[in-house]
């Protein structure tokens, strides 16, 4: 009974948490209309997207708000016409430039060289720089929220969490973790106050950068070799004396990360192992999530089946305390909550087999994405 009655203050706490973050801490720009005055360089880095970047670049061409934006484009060795697609949609809009990327020299990742290229060949005027993926549609008045917001918080970096889009059984299970782990585990109080380099978080898919305070931490080229370049970035900021902050950005963008489980699954493999450092704190850190939210329904069970409703009792409050922390999760950030919250257990026994494979194929050093070792 007492390990119950631990396991269910632990769940309850950790759902606590989930909420105040969500409703007190959680930033959320105001997708209205709203105009900044500063230059701003939105950069679009691109590898084979030429399936993906049409509504992507349709959405930059129609940003509101911004009247000096500048959209500059990296063609990042695509062989599917990528830059055919680019030159169509964009026309001869003069906001756009399409520049040709070179391949990244030893001790650089893809990812990475592509965003430091856009940042050091773009025209040196604009003073924020927005990073946008392929897989990002954005709101019309997205850009200048972002700005605004960026400015109202006196950061350096800004990364407004996109709405996550989901269509497949395998999305609902596992995407909604990426907003559900940092609502839930993060301080995000302690995380924008803290000059702490390790409290730190960002998602690459949409972030803005006070251009200054970029250069200053090193930008890209100083997390040339890194998997979770955004999170290293935002590290490497805060150790060059700047601020960061996390916003929900539901209003301002969505994604649609993956088209298909084996990209899915590819993609969460091939950076997981970044994601929680030395095998041990990942085999920690797994078991303490499986614990928590995967073992209470379990326990619930075997408990009815021994006559023991009060064991079992305790262990479905632990089970439906998880299910309300992954909901509210989903409510925040504009996600799917029911009935996919009730799924929350098997979602952390996915999770946990993503960081497995992710361990199994490092070891072996069999980790590409996009036709590029990453490890």
């Amino acid at each position: 009974m007492i390990p119950a009655l631990v396991l269910v203050a632990a769940v309850a706490a950790l759902t606590a948490h989930t909420l105040v973050n969500a409703t007190a801490w959680l930033r959320r720009p105001g997708a209205g209309p709203v105009e900044v005055t500063e230059a701003v360089a939105v950069l679009l880095p691109l590898r084979d997207e030429a399936d993906r970047v049409t509504p992507c670049l349709r959405a930059l061409l129609d940003q509101r708000g911004v009247p000096e934006l500048r959209i500059v484009v990296l063609d990042d060795g695509s062989t599917d016409g990528t830059a055919e697609v680019v030159r169509a949609v964009a026309g001869d809009d003069p906001r756009v430039t399409l520049l040709t990327g070179v391949a990244p020299p030893p001790g650089w990742l893809g990812k990475p060289h592509a965003c430091w290229q856009l940042a050091t060949r773009t025209d040196p005027a604009p003073a924020v720089l927005a990073f946008v993926d392929a897989d990002v549609v954005l709101t019309p008045y997205a850009v200048a929220a972002a700005v605004t917001e960026l400015r109202a918080a006196g950061a350096t970096l800004l990364s407004p969490y996109p709405r996550i889009v989901v269509r497949t059984v395998a999305d609902r299970l596992v995407q909604p973790l990426l907003q559900w782990l940092w609502l839930t585990f993060l301080p995000l109080r302690a995380m924008e106050r803290s000059p702490r380099a390790s409290l730190a978080a960002a998602g690459g898919q949409f972030l803005v950068v006070d251009r200054a305070g970029y250069l200053r931490a090193g930008g890209h080229a100083a997390v040339a070799d890194r998997v979770l370049e955004d999170i290293e970035l935002a590290r490497a900021v805060k150790r060059s004396g700047g601020r960061i902050a996390l916003a929900d950005g539901a209003r301002l963008a969505t994604c649609r990360m993956y088209e298909s489980w084996p990209q899915l699954r590819d993609g969460y493999t091939k950076s997981l192992w970044a994601s929680f450092g030395h095998p041990a704190a990942a085999a920690v850190v797994v078991a303490l999530l499986l614990l928590l939210y995967t073992a209470p329904p379990l326990v619930a069970v075997g408990a009815l089946v021994a006559g023991a409703p009060a064991t079992a009792g305790l262990a479905l409050a632990g089970y439906l305390l998880g299910v309300a922390g992954r909901a509210v999760s989903a409510r925040a950030t504009g996600g799917r909550a029911w009935p996919d919250a009730l799924a929350h257990p098997v979602s952390v026994v996915v999770l946990g087999w993503l960081t497995l494979r992710s361990y199994h194929l490092r070891k072996r050093r069999r980790l590409t994405w996009r036709g590029r070792p990453v490890s």
